[in-house]
Order: C-alpha cells, then sequence, then structure tokens
C-alpha cells in the first residue's frame, strides 16, 4: 500500500508541478534567428547561405578594440565596478559631449548590450503590468524584454506604403491606455529603416508631456542615416530630460555586437542610481570588453564617414534589386541597415524555411527574416512581409536578389 501511495506522489509531481512558466511559454522564438537550423543544415550539405535575415554588419571593427585589450597587463581578471570601468564612462560621456549632449558621471551605467539597458530601463520606470508604446511593427525583443519583466508591448500603427512614418497626434493619442507609462521608439528604426524628423519627435514628446510617460529613446543606429545629417532625440529637448532615457550601444557604431557593451544614460539621476540596483544584482559587465569598448572614442571621424557610405551604396543596391523583382513592394530605407518588404507569397515563413530547405540557385541560398514577428499580433499581421538585412557587401546582396528573384518565380504557395 505504501509502495503503491508513493508512485501515486511521484505521477501527481510529475504531472502538477513540473511544467514551465507561463512566462517563458507565452515567449516568442526570435524572427531573426528561429530560422537558423534550416540555415544550418542547408551548410552541412555545402550550400552557400547568404545571411541577410541578421544585423551583423561585415565591416571591421576598428583596431583600436584589439590592440586596447591585448595590452591589458593584470595578473587578475577581477570584477570591476558595477557602473562600469572610469575609462567606458569617460569616453561615453565624451562621444555624446561631441553630439550635443551633456552627461555627467552619475547620469549613465554601462550593460551588457543594449538589451541589458533595455531590461533596466522597463524595470526602473514601469511596474508590473504598465504597459509600453511603441510603433507598429517594432524591433521584436522589446517584447521579450517586456515580457521577462511583466510588461505590455502596445502599438501605435504605421503603413508601409508611406513609409512606416508615424500617424497624426490624435491616432497615437488614442492609442494610449490607462496603464500605459512609457514610449519606446527607435529611430533610426529597426525593422523599418524609418528616421524621424523633429517635427515628428516634438511630437512623441508633447504625447509624453501630455500623458505624463517616460520616452525610452533608442538611438543604436545614429550614425546610419543617409538623406540627412540631422538626427533628432529627446535628449534635445529641455523639457523632456528628466524623462528621457537613452539605450545605446557599440554593436552598430563600431561595428562590435561580439562585445556586447552597452549604455543606459538619463538626465534624470533617479533613474539611473536606483538602475545601478540591477548593475551590483549582476555584479559587473566583462572587464575586457569595457577596456577594448573605451579606447573607441578615439575612432577618427573618416571612420563613420566611410562605413555610411557603404551602407547607403548597399541600401541602394538592395532597393533596386527588390524594385526590378514583380510582385515585391518595398520603400526605401533612410536609416539603419534594415527594409521590410512585401512579397507576392501568401506566407514569408513558410517560403523562408523553403528558401533553405528546398531551393538552390547555383548551390546557393538566402536567409531572411520572416516579419510577422515584429508586428503586434504575429499571427495576422506581416504575413507576406520579411525584414531584409543588408549588413552584406555589394555583390553578396546583388547575388541575393537574384536568387530570391529565382525563387518566387519557382515558388507554388
Amino acid at each position: 500500500m505504501t509502495l503503491k501511495i508513493t508512485l501515486i506522489i511521484i505521477k501527481l509531481k510529475g504531472s502538477d508541478f513540473l511544467k514551465l512558466s507561463n512566462r517563458i511559454q507565452n515567449m516568442i522564438f526570435s524572427p531573426i534567428r528561429k530560422l537558423n537550423p534550416y540555415a544550418i543544415q542547408a551548410k552541412k550539405e555545402g550550400v552557400h547561405v547568404y545571411h541577410i535575415n541578421i544585423g551583423q554588419p561585415d565591416i571591421e571593427t576598428p583596431m583600436l578594440f584589439f590592440d586596447a585589450v591585448k595590452d591589458f597587463k593584470q595578473k587578475v581578471l577581477s570584477y570591476c565596478d558595477s557602473q562600469g570601468i572610469d575609462p567606458l564612462i569617460k569616453s561615453n560621456i565624451e562621444y555624446y559631449k561631441s553630439i550635443g549632449i551633456d552627461f555627467s558621471e552619475d547620469e549613465l551605467l554601462i550593460t551588457n548590450g543594449g538589451s541589458e539597458a533595455l531590461l533596466f530601463a522597463f524595470s526602473a520606470c514601469l511596474d508590473h503590468g504598465d504597459s509600453i508604446l511603441t510603433s507598429n511593427p517594432f524591433y521584436t525583443n522589446y517584447r521579450n524584454i517586456a515580457d521577462i519583466v511583466g510588461n505590455k508591448i502596445i502599438t501605435f500603427p504605421t503603413k508601409p506604403e508611406d513609409g512606416f512614418r508615424l500617424p497624426s497626434f490624435e491616432i497615437l493619442e488614442s492609442c494610449v491606455k490607462e496603464d500605459t507609462k512609457a514610449l519606446m521608439l527607435s529611430s533610426p528604426g529597426n525593422p523599418t529603416g524609418v528616421v524621424y524628423t523633429k517635427e515628428e519627435i516634438d511630437t512623441l514628446c508633447e504625447l509624453c508631456i501630455k500623458h505624463d510617460l517616460f520616452y525610452i529613446t533608442d538611438e543604436v543606429y545614429r550614425e546610419f542615416i543617409y538623406e540627412t545629417d540631422e538626427h533628432s532625440s529627446p535628449l534635445y529637448r529641455e523639457d523632456m530630460k528628466d524623462r528621457t532615457v537613452l539605450i545605446d550601444s557599440v554593436s552598430k557604431r563600431y561595428s562590435a555586437c561580439g562585445a556586447r557593451v552597452g549604455v543606459i544614460a538619463s538626465k534624470n539621476k533617479d533613474i539611473i542610481n536606483n538602475s545601478l540596483k540591477m548593475s551590483q544584482a549582476r555584479l559587473s559587465s566583462p572587464t575586457l570588453e569595457q577596456i577594448g569598448a573605451a579606447a573607441l572614442i578615439k575612432t577618427p571621424k573618416e571612420y563613420f564617414d566611410k562605413v555610411r557610405e557603404e551602407y547607403k551604396k548597399r541600401r541602394d543596391v538592395l532597393y533596386s534589386g527588390l524594385s526590378s523583382i514583380p510582385g515585391v513592394m518595398c520603400q526605401k530605407p533612410a536609416g539603419a541597415f534594415y527594409a521590410i518588404a512585401k512579397l507576392p507569397v501568401k506566407n514569408a515563413e513558410n517560403f523562408c524555411k523553403w528558401l533553405l530547405s528546398d531551393f538552390r540557385l547555383d548551390n546557393k541560398t538566402i536567409m531572411m527574416a520572416p516579419a510577422n514577428g515584429f508586428y503586434s499580433d504575429p499571427l495576422t499581421e506581416g504575413l507576406n512581409e520579411v525584414r531584409i538585412s543588408y549588413c552584406i557587401n555589394c555583390d553578396a546582396l546583388k547575388d541575393s536578389m537574384i536568387i530570391l528573384k529565382a525563387a518566387l518565380e519557382n515558388y507554388k504557395d
């Protein structure tokens, strides 16, 4: 009898207690990386895969980063201060001063990439259950990080036919809910490549002031604007400084994605002081990567000019290629290095899988990111769209567009 009771208890534990959390099960896989198993299998079969799914630049990282790491002579690789190492904090202050934004040492924290900066911002500015307003579509990691800390992403609509520009103030205001505590936006934008004008940023600022919202501004693509030299930010407005939180990173600016070095900054010292609690909870960011990142402030202006011109060429190659394919619709992106394209297929995710598993042109294929994962409702929105990254060189992009055109001609929904 005792044995039977024991077995019943074990069974109950297995069925009723060993259940993964709703939080993790409700999170979605990254639309940028979810098809990786198909790409890995294709490569095992000897197929060359052009990765136009991910914003991984192929531009060389400045040697300043590597030289600084090589010069590290300490015998113990120890924890550093939770806020970040002093040279990196000072180099960030110097960088922002060069673009007209003054921060003091107690107004920023070094983070493990921009993603951790987002985690800190959400945790500092919102309570569990609060909502964050952003554009639709939006960078998919906003949703996953919101899920981690118990927040909700709500969106305002944008239209691909007008380049994903902001809707009217009245439409924006109608999207603010009782539990909305922050506006979150990237400019230049991922995944759309939109660059918001000063007037549009001012509209968003007025919305935040009227409804008492924090403005979390993601500016990791600040250097990548192609039609104008002007980058607008809420940080340039005196009446926004206490409610604005900056998210930034060395990943794209210096082509140093693997360093995982970001920053959260705000003129609201309470936000930074309280975010330090989270910095201390995770102990510190990696020491060597911070040492390398601190040296990047010495990168000459010519580096950015050259990189920007290269990405502009790639943007033009991609746009020209997409425009030449029957049935494909795409607006020319003004910044970052992404474009959303509407394809003449019913389901872009199925098409992207087919490209990797079945389609070959001269033993080559392409990997794209299904765009539905960037929308607020992935089951109904963006189903025939893809996000394309133009981080690979011009020749590879031209070849990718040839492959895409041939694939669409051969694909059957």
